[in-house]
């Protein structure tokens, strides 16, 4: 499957948004990024591009308690373009990029970074129970049926 990355340095152009889909939490935020280039010996701007990031799960968090309005910002990710119709013709189309990292772009300005708390296991002794039975089989491991009950098990 051919898929597209960019890396983007912009700036956060509106609130951080926070919603629920299904079961995980999607923040998105807007970021334009504006080109500069030498024309004739002076610096000029080019025309602002216009960015929707989207940021899931534990990324999603991290951004919420760290982007906001103005931040200077560096993302990576997917990009897709969504096209929108009305009667059958476009009518406005978004870049969307979905995010693999997000940063604040020390170019701009400063930041400081806290680690957040890994999550822990529900239950610590299902993680060793886990561990236990994979190392208790071959590589090529024993042949389960869809109720986890091994087929032709040893005689």
């Amino acid at each position: 499957m051919n898929e597209s990355y960019v890396t983007l340095q912009g700036w956060v152009g509106g609130n951080v948004d926070v919603r629920e889909v299904g079961e995980t939490q999607l923040v998105s935020f807007r970021v334009g990024s504006t080109p500069r280039y030498n024309k004739a010996g002076t610096w000029v701007d080019g025309q602002t591009s216009w960015f929707t990031v989207n940021c899931w799960r534990q990324l999603g968090q991290n951004v919420q308690g760290s982007i906001k309005r103005g931040d200077a910002v560096v993302v990576h990710g997917r990009v897709r373009v969504d096209v929108w119709e009305r009667e059958g013709q476009p009518s406005s189309v978004t870049w969307v990029v979905d995010a693999t990292f997000v940063g604040h772009d020390l170019s701009k300005g400063t930041s400081r970074f806290e680690k957040t708390a890994r999550a822990t296991p529900s239950d610590p002794r299902e993680d060793q129970a886990v561990r236990e039975m994979v190392h208790a089989y071959q590589a090529d491991g024993p042949q389960l049926d869809a109720a986890g009950e091994p087929v032709n098990p040893a005689a």
